[in-house]
């Protein structure tokens, strides 16, 4: 959904400069509060991480994570932005998920124990 998006440079930097940080071997996650009732995703992958078709499949699975399975009532009013690392293109989409749910785990238990 259009809405759910990140669209503009200045959320990604945001994003990247006041958020916090959750890093595994196929991607970094960047997460952000923001003052609306939903979560919006932001997706960026290199050309070092592969070809078009490598970065857009990447892409797709991610999508799809955070569309069918992402905990989104518990998310909330958060910006996520998944930064794609190189040994991701050789990754099958469950170890694309796995590191996805991962990074949402651990960020949603570091924000239940403040």
């Amino acid at each position: 959904m259009p809405r759910e998006r990140l669209r503009r440079s200045a959320d990604y930097q945001r994003c990247y400069r006041e958020g916090r940080r959750r890093g595994g071997g196929l991607a970094t996650v960047h997460f952000l509060a923001n003052q609306l009732a939903h979560p919006r995703l932001g997706l960026t992958v290199s050309r070092k991480v592969g070809d078009a078709v490598a970065r857009n499949r990447l892409k797709r699975w991610a999508r799809e994570y955070f569309r069918r399975a992402a905990p989104r009532e518990l998310l909330g009013g958060v910006d996520l932005v998944v930064h794609f690392k190189p040994p991701a293109a050789a990754a099958d989409a469950a170890a694309v998920r796995a590191e996805l749910a991962r990074a949402v785990a651990g960020w949603l238990e570091r924000r239940s124990a403040r």
